[in-house]
């Protein structure tokens, strides 16, 4: 089973997409997906997975269980990163070693999107509440990463003047977060027969636009990984180990929280996968002198293929077996 999963895995049109994108870059292809034509599909991916999770929720039995999950999640959005930046702050600077925390505790949603895609060819189900799960653990990891950083750099000039309050209002109110939060809310107060109005595009359309937003992501892939492998090979195999550990440690934590195996799938990935989006978006504010050329292309150059290539089919192993 855990052979076919593999396979499945790597022959799934979305990873192989996201392969293309890498290799038009090494074939110097003139290839490129138009950049307002990229923001839409990025758009059209957040609503249509927080749409659908509203659903979901909407028909979900609230319990104690859904507590649990929900602590879980925060629970990890925030232990990854303090223990993260111990690693770092070895290697790199205070300011550096914050922000690639606060990366790794927080989630990606192209990941979720593709985890998603995994559990469908599956024939797998999760619950709604994961993708509140997912929303909820981007400030967190944001707020941790700040904090450390201004506990540990030096009283000068470096230290970052946002005031906390700020930087988790920017947290909530980043694009990516407040658009799936608010259409997972949409989603849980339409009824079904307004919803049936849109599942066309909610729902038909999900798996061809995921396919081009992953050619796209490719792309960019493909055009950063050289500049960052000039950083030296440390936040490289960082980058590499780092999310298969904490999706491995998670995907073994999770069954104490839920038995179901898609819920146990999604805490894992979330947990493993780095932001690309928000985190850049709130360090850029909150601490300037972090380097985006390092905690980017790890977490969209390496962190990523590695999840979706590697990562996937280990914590499914885990989690079936």
């Amino acid at each position: 089973m855990n052979l076919d999963l593999l396979i499945d895995n790597l022959k799934n049109p979305a990873l192989l997409f996201f392969i293309l994108g890498i290799l038009s870059v090494k074939l110097k292809s003139d290839l490129a997906i138009p950049e307002n034509s990229s923001k839409f599909i990025s758009l059209y991916l957040l609503f249509a997975i927080g749409f659908k999770g509203g659903q979901e929720l909407a028909h979900s039995h609230f319990s104690i269980e859904i507590i649990w999950a929900i602590l879980f999640g925060l629970f990890a959005s925030i232990a990854i990163p303090i223990y993260v930046f111990f690693i770092l702050k070895r290697k790199l600077s205070i300011s550096n070693s914050g922000a690639i925390a606060a990366a790794y505790g927080s989630v990606s949603a192209v990941t979720f999107v593709t985890a998603v895609s995994f559990l469908e060819l599956q024939n797998i189900t999760f619950n709604g509440h994961m993708v509140a799960i997912m929303a909820l653990m981007e400030a967190p990891a944001i707020i941790i990463g700040v904090i450390l950083i201004r506990l540990y750099v030096k009283k000068d000039n470096s230290k970052p003047e946002q005031k906390l309050s700020a930087i988790i209002k920017h947290s909530f109110t980043n694009g990516s977060v407040l658009l799936i939060l608010g259409s997972l809310i949409i989603g849980f107060l339409a009824s079904d027969k307004q919803a049936l109005g849109i599942k066309p595009f909610t729902n038909d359309l999900f798996k061809g636009f995921l396919a081009i937003f992953l050619l796209d992501m490719g792309i960019v892939c493909g055009k950063k990984l050289k500049d960052f492998l000039k950083n030296g090979w440390f936040t490289t195999i960082f980058a590499i180990v780092i999310p298969l550990i904490n999706g491995i440690v998670f995907a073994y934590l999770s069954g104490w929280i839920t038995s179901e195996i898609g819920d146990r799938f999604i805490l894992a990935v979330l947990a493993a996968s780095a932001s690309y989006i928000a985190v850049p978006a709130a360090m850029k504010i909150a601490v300037p002198k972090a380097n985006p050329g390092i905690f980017i292309p790890m977490a969209l150059a390496v962190t990523f293929p590695v999840n979706i290539t590697i990562g996937m089919p280990i914590y499914m192993y885990i989690i079936v077996n």
